[in-house]
């Protein structure tokens, strides 16, 4: 991924095949997308008291990945937020 990849914004296409990426994580990690949704919105919530974002940028996954424990893969909560600007406390 060069630079310029980071300022592109999504297509359609991307954003479809992002949609399906989070539906087989999140069904192989048995959480449902609505509940992926409520969890979407509760970090938005909660970032959004500190911080301005790009709700739009921001991309939240359920990804496996490998467990420190030799355990086999375990699910892991994967969150890129785009930050517009930090909220100042006055």
């Amino acid at each position: 991924m060069g630079l310029m990849d980071l300022f592109r914004k999504k297509t359609p296409g991307d954003i479809a095949k992002d949609r399906l990426k989070l539906l087989l994580v999140s069904d192989r990690a048995g959480c449902s997308p609505e509940v992926m949704e409520k969890i979407k919105n509760d970090i938005i919530q909660v970032i959004s008291k500190y911080m301005e974002i790009d709700a739009e940028g921001l991309d939240i996954q359920i990804t496996q990945t490998e467990s420190e424990g030799n355990n086999g893969n375990v699910p892991a909560l994967y969150a890129n937020i785009p930050i517009k600007d930090i909220k100042r406390s006055s």
